[in-house]
This record gives structure tokens, C-alpha cells and sequence, in this order.
């Protein structure tokens, strides 16, 4: 999934974004929080990836062990604890590949999560996945009952001002249409004059999106944009002609493709952006509360798995090769306050 990086800087003054979110509202879950249920029968020096994935995986055993020289690194309460507090959330309806609750009906699974465990792992801490609203996820990370993020959080200069960021992934959005559909997205927002399109609520797309929006009204030209309370209620929008794409997260969108192929109704990408704006490639980072002292212990995790191959199985195990970044960094330069 290349992103469209040399185009027209589009949407200079954008407000700072929160962090993408997946489909809706992005992992986002209906209630409060709540435990998940994690795979516990994982042996000794093992985690298996893609478990419970209902085709969107292919499952994985992967040896990772903890690295003392790292985890020493923890600050001294984590470390005590003997547990990483891992915050996501899943909508009712799932948001494969990245959240969503596997085959067993109970079991949270998806790339996201998978990814936090092995970086438990390297820690030498027992993963404990608790689910929130996208809203409460924050709240969680703030008051402390959750140690990082792992759900698609995109790394932005905002967030940097209550955050700290240890990323692992491109951040590409895309645009879902219909295959027989004429619509197409090049980077030139002008080509969304006319059209209507949803979005997830409190998302890093939905700003990009609303700004695009206002600068068509200063011309004279209406983009409606719409919000549904789920994906099912998205796609049967869609394949009814009462949007005319989804903007959203370009892995979550990306499988929805391959899930519709052999169906009456086929959809395709009809489009890409990145989701730092037109001159930055966007990146996902797990989060943690600024100053908790845990992004570089984080980074240092993730950097030991890409350096020693388990990171490349976990993205092959889940599609997402092409997501893939060659370091982690520790508060990267994210989309800007002006997203100039």
C-alpha cells in the first residue's frame, strides 16, 4: 500500500489531530472498560500471534524471551508489577486485522494486541489487555490504569504535549469505494466536491477530512460527510449508493477489500493519504503517559524484535508487510500542530 507522499500540500492548517482511530471511532469499544481475555497457553519463551483470527491471519509461533538489558530499563513500579497494562478496544462489529474479539466470542485478538505481547515478552512482563471506549482508552492512560496504548494511536504533536510515543508502523489512510464506482482520490481534495463520504468520529481522518470540507465551502463547493455507528451500518451505506467511499485506516479498509471480493457488492481502494498530512509519512505509536519513563524500554522492545525477525513474522502473520517501518523511534516527528 504505497502513500501518496509527493503531492500538493493540501491541507496546510489543519488542526492538530487526535490519534487515528479503526473503523467508527477507532478500536473502539460501546461500554467502559473491561478486561480481555488473552491467549494464556502460550509455553515458555513463545507467543503466538494470529490466534482465533477467523481467516484474517495466519498463525504464528514465535520465540521471544525476555532481554534483561532492556527490561531493566522499565521504571521501578512496572517492573515491581510483573505486568504491562496493555489499553484497545474493539467495536461490536470487530475491525480485522487490527482489534477484534476472535472466533472463541470472547478472546481479543488482532495485530495491535499481538504486537503488545511480544513486547511483554522482551520485558519479561505477563500482558494484561483491558478494553475501553476510544475516549476512555486516554482516560486509562492518564489516570494510570493502563500503562501503554498498542490501537493504532497515531504519533502527533498534540498528543506529544500529555504522551510519549515508541512507534512500530506506517500510518496510511484510505478511501473505500465501490469496484463499479467511478470515484477516485489522487491527494487533491478537489475531486471530493460533490461526493459524500464517512468517517469515524474523534479520528485523525475525520479532522483531515472536515478540513478538506471547510476549504470546499470557502469555494463554494459542498462535501457532506456522514457517521454510522458501525461498520456494518458503513458498508450498508455504501453498497446502498448513500455514501459515496469510507475514509479510514488503509489496513482495516485494505482487508474489507479482500472480505468482499466474491460478494454482489466488491469494493477496492480507491485512494491513499498519509496520516500526518501531504509531506510527512504518518506513523503508529504505542503510548504512554509523557515522563512515565516506558517509550524508551518500548522502542528498545520493538527494535530487538524487528532486529531479530520476529517483527517481520508478526506483520506477515497479519498482511501487513507493507505497514512495516525499519526502526522504532522514540517521539518521532508526527503530524504538526499547523500540519504544514
Amino acid at each position: 500500500m504505497p502513500t501518496h507522499l509527493t503531492r500538493r500540500s493540501l491541507i496546510r492548517g489543519i488542526t492538530a489531530a487526535t490519534a487515528v482511530a479503526t473503523l467508527a471511532t477507532g478500536l473502539a469499544a460501546c461500554g467502559g472498560d473491561s478486561d480481555a481475555a488473552t491467549r494464556t497457553n502460550d509455553s515458555a519463551g513463545t507467543v503466538t500471534v494470529g490466534t482465533l483470527s477467523n481467516g484474517a491471519a495466519k498463525e504464528a509461533t514465535l520465540k521471544v524471551t525476555e532481554v534483561k538489558s532492556i527490561s531493566d530499563q522499565l521504571p521501578a513500579d512496572v517492573r515491581k508489577s510483573g505486568k504491562l497494562v496493555i489499553g484497545s478496544g474493539t467495536l461490536p462489529s470487530g475491525a480485522p486485522p487490527l482489534g477484534f474479539v476472535g472466533s472463541d466470542q470472547k478472546t481479543l485478538t488482532g495485530s495491535e494486541v499481538d504486537l503488545a505481547r511480544l513486547v511483554a515478552a522482551v520485558l519479561g512482563l505477563e500482558p494484561e489487555v483491558k478494553r475501553f471506549t476510544w475516549e476512555n482508552l486516554f482516560v486509562g492512560i492518564d489516570s494510570g490504569k493502563v500503562n501503554v496504548g498498542f490501537s493504532n494511536i497515531t504519533d502527533t504533536e498534540e498528543r506529544k504535549q500529555k504522551y510519549e510515543f515508541a512507534s512500530y508502523r506506517k500510518d496510511d489512510l484510505a478511501f473505500e469505494a465501490l469496484k463499479d464506482s467511478e470515484f477516485a482520490f489522487d491527494g487533491d481534495y478537489e475531486v471530493l466536491a460533490g461526493k459524500t463520504v464517512s468517517v469515524g468520529a474523534g479520528t485523525n481522518q475525520e479532522r483531515i477530512l472536515l478540513e478538506w470540507k471547510s476549504r470546499l465551502e470557502k469555494e463554494g463547493k459542498k462535501l457532506t460527510v456522514k457517521y454510522f455507528q458501525d461498520s456494518n451500518s458503513t458498508y450498508l451505506a455504501l453498497n446502498s449508493g448513500k455514501i459515496d467511499a469510507y475514509f479510514g485506516p488503509s489496513p482495516n479498509l485494505s482487508y474489507h477489500v479482500t472480505q468482499t471480493a466474491s460478494t454482489p457488492t466488491p469494493t477496492r481502494i480507491a485512494g491513499q493519504f498519509s496520516g500526518a498530512g501531504a509531506s510527512l509519512q504518518g506513523l503508529i505509536a504505542a503510548t504512554a503517559k509523557k515522563d512515565s519513563g516506558l517509550a524508551e524500554p518500548l522502542a528498545a522492545a520493538i527494535n530487538h524484535l524487528i532486529d531479530n525477525g520476529q517483527y517481520a513474522k508478526w506483520l506477515a502473520a497479519w498482511n501487513l508487510s507493507n505497514e512495516a517501518v525499519s526502526k522504532s523511534e522514540v517521539n518521532p516527528p508526527g503530524l504538526p500542530l499547523d500540519n504544514s
